[in-house]
């Protein structure tokens, strides 16, 4: 790609007016959201001096890399999903969900069941699969969405973002040069409070404040269910549910595990085929088609069909997230990313709270979680001070940047679109709901990083 650089100056402008027409057009305007989001893009690009043939290459890379994968985790995910919730599944995990822990807690239950998938699997592989749970507990209830969605949006987050396997933490402690022993036990005693506070706690507010119905899409999938027990179809039990569920999760530890445990090693180029998430979801999905639809009563024609039919709604999230890609790739290619975090790295303050505003900096200029935590990390690394800090306090800088990662998420983020295309809600709602979720879980994570930086300094 062509080398670009424009002035610090120049690029904080054209990041302040992309932004500006960003918010105008789908806030005030009310144009399509990928319109205005494309819109932003190429109009930051043309602000800060980037040649046109750059602007257009990396337009198309940040179409191509967001897509890359997370465009099959949104189809299967969404079949898988369909699967589910036709044959019965999502009613019986709802049932014994309530049943087990009352309406109350059932958000609680989410948030933790959240917490344990998101450490080995990607947010949006975790959620495609559990929002389905959501969706219905709310259902049955008649409660806002959100009142149980949020807390497993939570949860997913931040075992996602704080805790290893998954690959920001790891990444960030590698450059950092900090154990993962250490990382791990950190974000755990960290995450449990961030996930009470972003998850149940705002979620119950959530729920009282936005009456978000549950999603019309679920209903559809919910109409094919009562249709197919007119025919007498076999509900599938809570235990097979819950072992097709975990059946990626399970693959993408045990790929994870064969690098580390000498006895798994002979066979880890097949566990790590087999844990990639793309094909993990794909067995599992499978393994849906056979025991929770062909062994549950239905017929291969009615599989096809309602995979097929969940896959209408797909088209909008995934132009939504390209978008996302695009705008994240022009303000990264451009270099805007890096004015703010050097910005933020220079001021004179706790290496903690450093390395936080760092990332949070970058998180809100380029919107990826892990390219601001990669960001982040090279930033902190290169700091001569950290190679005199002890593991445990490398260890809170990890999280700090986490934490900074996971902060402010909004409309350059391709998990806003996510969220707001699953919830099917508005901009406003969707900034008042996952944007605040999101920077409670990493306001919380820095408060609880920076006492254990001050109580081990």
């Amino acid at each position: 790609m062509i080398e670009f650089t424009a002035s610090s100056e120049r690029l904080i402008i054209g990041a302040l007016i992309g932004f500006a027409v960003l918010l105008f057009l789908i806030i005030k305007v009310k144009i399509q959201p990928f319109i205005a989001i494309m819109t932003s893009a190429l109009i930051i690009g043309l602000a800060v001096g980037m040649p046109f043939t750059m602007i257009t290459d990396t337009l198309a890379e940040g179409v191509g890399t967001t897509l890359q994968t997370i465009a099959i985790l949104i189809g299967l995910g969404s079949m898988f999903g369909a699967i589910l919730q036709v044959s019965g599944g999502v009613e019986v995990i709802a049932d014994t969900l309530l049943n087990k822990f009352g309406e109350e807690k059932a958000s609680w239950a989410l948030g933790v069941t959240g917490l344990i998938v998101g450490m080995p699997v990607f947010f949006e592989s975790g959620l495609l699969i559990l929002i389905p749970v959501a969706f219905g507990i709310a259902r049955k209830t008649q409660k806002s969405v959100f009142h149980y969605s949020i807390p497993l949006l939570a949860g997913l987050a931040i075992g996602h973002a704080f805790v290893p396997p998954t690959p920001g933490p790891v990444l960030v402690a590698e450059m950092l040069n900090v154990e993962l022993s250490y990382v791990i036990i950190l974000g755990i005693i960290v995450g449990i409070p961030a996930m009470i506070i972003a998850g149940p706690v705002f979620g119950k507010f959530a729920g009282r404040k936005f009456d978000c119905a549950v999603p019309s899409s679920y209903l559809e999938n919910e109409r094919e269910a009562q249709e197919k027990k007119q025919e007498n179809v076999k509900p599938p039990s809570f235990i097979l549910i819950v072992c097709i569920i975990l059946l990626p999760l399970f693959l993408i530890i045990l790929n994870t595990l064969s690098s580390i445990i000498p006895l798994l090693a002979p066979a880890q180029p097949v566990l790590e085929f087999l844990g990639t998430p793309v094909i993990a979801l794909l067995l599992s999905t499978i393994c849906g088609m056979y025991f929770l639809g062909i062994r549950g009563g239905f017929s291969i024609k009615d599989i096809t069909s309602v995979m097929t039919n969940s896959l209408h709604s797909c088209g909008n999230i995934i132009l939504l997230i390209s978008g996302g890609g695009m705008l994240r790739f022009i303000l990264q290619n451009s270099g805007i990313g890096e004015v703010f975090g050097n910005f933020v790295g220079g001021l004179p303050l706790p290496l903690v709270i450093v390395a936080f505003l760092v990332a949070a900096v970058v998180r809100i200029s380029v919107g990826s979680a892990t390219v601001s935590m990669t960001m982040a990390a090279g930033i902190m690394a290169s700091m001569p001070a950290i190679a005199e800090l002890s593991q445990i306090q490398l260890a809170t800088i990890t999280i700090a940047v986490a934490a900074g990662a996971t902060a402010f998420s909004h409309v350059n983020d391709s998990g806003f679109w996510l969220s707001k295309s699953l919830f099917e809600v508005d901009e406003k709602t969707n900034l008042k709901t996952w944007t605040v979720m999101e920077t409670l879980v990493g306001a919380v994570g820095i408060i609880g990083a920076t006492i254990v930086w001050f109580v081990v300094a």
